[in-house]
Order: C-alpha cells, then structure tokens, then sequence
C-alpha cells in the first residue's frame, strides 16, 4: 500500500491538499482512505461531508476516517488498570472509571498513529493519505515509534525477558521485589505495535507531501522541513505551493504587484533548491466539497518521488578509512553536532535530533572526523586496533 503523508506550517491548507490528493486518486479508480486526526471536523468540511470516529464512505473509492481519541484513551486506560490491578490495590489506590476521564495531550496524535497501523494491516485499501498536524509536530509525531521503541529497549532489555523463569529466586535473593510478569509483556506488546507504525512510515512507498505557500515564512518552513525530513530518512513527495496568486491579475502599482513578486521570487528559489513543485492557484475562496477541490488539480501519484536512502551505504576510502555518509540539504555548519555514545551517533541538526545505532561495521572504529559538503554529511571512522579483526 502507498502511503502520502501531509503536512506544513499552520495555516498553510494541508487538510484541503490533503482532501484533493485523496479525491483525486479515488477518480481515477484508486482504493483511498484519507485520515485526519483534527478535533474539528475540517477534513469533512472540505470534502463536504461530515467524517467520524469510525471510516466512512463519502465517494466512490474514498473512505474517510477520524479516529475518536477519547474512545482509545478510555480503553487503554481500563486496560492498564486492569492489568495492574494487583500493584494497585497493595498501594490502595482508587479505580479511575472511564466516564471521568478526559484524554490527555497528545491523545489524538497517538490515535491517528494507531489508525496509521490498524490501515496498513488492514490492506482494505492501495492509497492511504495522512493529514498531519503542523510541521514540527508532524515531525514530533512520525520520530515517536522509533523514540519510544530505543527507550523500552533501554528500561526493558529483551534479553532480561529470557530470564523469566530466575526472577522470583532472584527477588528472594536480592531482598526487593522483581519486574512483574504483565510490564515485560506489556513492554512487548507496545514494541510490536509500534514497530508496525514505524514500518509504515518508513516503507519504501511512504512519501511525505509538504504543504506552504511560497513567501518568507513558507520558505523558512519549507527550509526546516527539508532539513528534518532528512534526518529522519523520509521522502519527501511534491512540494505544494498552496494559493499563488494569478500573475495576470498584477496589475504595476496595484496592491497585487507586490505578493505576487514575492511568490515569484519564493517559486524561484524552491525550484533552484531542487524541489519538486505542484502550484494550486488561489480560488478566491476556500475551497469547499468535490468542485473545488477538483479545481486544485492536486495529483494523487508523483511518479519522481525521492528515493535517497538514509543513511547512504558507508564506503571505504582510500587510506583504508571507512566514511559514512548522511544527505543532509540545507544543513548549515554552524548548527550541526555530532557525538558518539556507545554504539550509537547522536546527531543534532539546527531544532532537530536523531540518535541512530551504528552499522556492526562502525562500532568497531572511531570517530575520525566530519565534514559538511554539497548537503552530504561525512563521517569518517578509523578501524580501532583493540576491536578489529588484525590481517592474517
């Protein structure tokens, strides 16, 4: 299943690009679902109609779905007490029932990741699009999986579940009470699910679409963007320029001449940075059910889709030394940063970080030095005497 996932800075009309992608592609004969984790029904009101808590068909090929948070909050949280209800009642603690609980933050953006999985696994559909919140958001949310999964690596190693059958003779002998059986399989029960999430968002057929409209703080955003999407190995799709203004209509001297040279000027400089750019021209209104969206002329399927691996494959340089490189566009030197701890990289690009595990390869080396050129982050690593294997 192809996956487009939407996003861009507040404002900036991700949901209705988001609507018109999927419409596009359920026209031309495409079985698509379109999710959108909005609290406020936007999604429905520019399909012109109404989505809910469970998928719906608005049009021929299209399901929409607008996964109910609270619904999933209350069920997990049951389930939690349910499942702990032996710890809780040694400490006395009162039952919190389901009626008086209001789901936290953060609630809708793990439900729309819930339903990201529960779609793919469904494969009831070829084309899932995604509208995401704002940009760094969006980004926030697609980095969690693989954050939370490292961080249940770290609390509950898997290799201390082989040791099931040890632990009440160890709790004896240690004098203080083990892990309880349910928090190793809870542990794993939630690294199952968020492996599925994190696969589909970083399977090959799974592109990102930004959504901006071309002036200062549309560059700034898409600038940013481009930089984190890297560093988090996604592919970016189209870059849509969301409501340019008709260049006939700037008029010199009018009041128009000024934002539409700022488009032009912004336009430029998207296309010489090397994206690949769909301009939806401004209707004057917004846009609202299937005509209109239709008008936008969004495409459902961008066939040029970058397909850049990350990080590329490390080569061998000359001097017998091993360099990894990592395509980071639009880096700046200054604001980059890079540390080794342990058998993982920790790097820092300007507001964004990644803590990546190093290759088998590279943890037997030190880091021997970086360098930022052309957008290509290169590592160099020389083979450490004391780990790797000497000439026979």
């Amino acid at each position: 299943m192809r996956t487009i996932l939407i996003t861009g800075p507040g404002g900036s009309g991700r949901t209705t690009v988001a609507a018109a992608t999927a419409l596009a592609a359920a026209r031309a004969g495409t079985r698509t679902l379109v999710l959108s984790a909005d609290r406020t029904d936007t999604l429905g009101a520019a399909l012109g109609a109404s989505t809910g808590p469970a998928p719906s068909r608005v049009a021929a090929n299209l399901t929409a779905w607008r996964p109910d948070a609270a619904t999933g909050f209350r069920d997990d949280l049951a389930a939690f007490q349910e499942r702990a209800s032996s710890a809780l009642d040694l400490l006395g603690a009162s039952r919190l029932d389901p009626e008086e609980v209001t789901p936290l933050p953060g609630a809708e953006e793990l439900a729309l990741l819930r339903a990201l999985r529960d779609a793919a696994l469904a494969e009831a559909h070829d084309l899932l699009v995604v509208d995401l919140p704002a940009t760094p958001h969006a980004l926030a949310l697609l980095s969690l999986p693989e954050e939370l999964r490292r961080y249940l690596r770290r609390l509950l190693p898997p290799e201390r579940q082989a040791a099931r059958a040890l632990r009440p003779v160890l709790g004896r002998l240690a004098g203080v009470p083990m892990p309880a059986e349910w928090l190793y399989e809870t542990a794993a029960r939630w690294d199952v699910d968020l492996a599925a999430v994190e696969a589909v968002v970083a399977d090959r057929d799974t592109v990102v679409r930004l959504v901006a409209e071309p002036g200062p703080g549309g560059a700034d955003a898409v600038r940013a963007a481009r930089l984190a999407l890297a560093l988090r190995g996604l592919r970016p799709d189209l870059l849509v320029a969301n409501r340019v203004l008709p260049e006939a209509e700037a008029v010199p001297g009018s009041w128009l001449d000024g934002p539409v040279a700022q488009q032009r000027k912004t336009l430029e400089e998207w296309r010489e940075d090397g994206h690949d750019i769909h301009a939806v021209a401004h209707l004057g209104r917004d846009p609202r059910g299937a005509h209109d969206l239709a008008d936008l002329a969004v495409p459902a399927v961008n066939d040029t889709s970058s397909t850049v691996e990350w990080p590329v494959t490390d080569r061998l340089a000359e001097d017998g030394v091993l360099v990894w490189h990592i395509p980071l566009p639009g880096a700046v030197r200054d604001e980059l940063d890079l540390i080794r701890r342990g058998d993982e990289l920790v790097l820092t690009a300007g507001q964004f970080r990644r803590i990546v595990p190093l290759p088998s390869a590279l943890r037997r080396c030190r880091v021997d030095g970086a360098a930022l050129r052309d957008g290509e982050l290169r590592i160099r690593f020389a083979p450490d005497p004391d780990l790797w294997p000497g000439a026979r």
